[in-house]
């Protein structure tokens, strides 16, 4: 699992704490705001942007909800 972030995004922050929460191990890839992967570009260019081996989705609320139904 991988979280494309900006470590003081609050957004961010708060889908760390939901995988910290969770006990969920992760890779997080902090985002050059200049050169943003093509990952992070494909849902709008903005962060979080979680990759959960293939479930790809952005929006900090989105990415908690599914947390808690998959791993919760």
């Amino acid at each position: 699992m991988k979280l494309y972030q900006f470590s003081t995004c609050p957004f961010c922050e708060k889908v760390r704490q939901k995988l910290a929460e969770l006990g969920i191990e992760y890779e997080k890839v902090e985002v050059d705001r200049a050169n943003k992967p093509e990952i992070v570009m494909n849902l709008g260019g903005t962060v979080p942007v979680l990759d959960d081996d293939g479930t790809v989705m952005n929006e900090s609320e989105e990415i908690i909800a599914y947390l808690e139904k998959k791993y919760g």
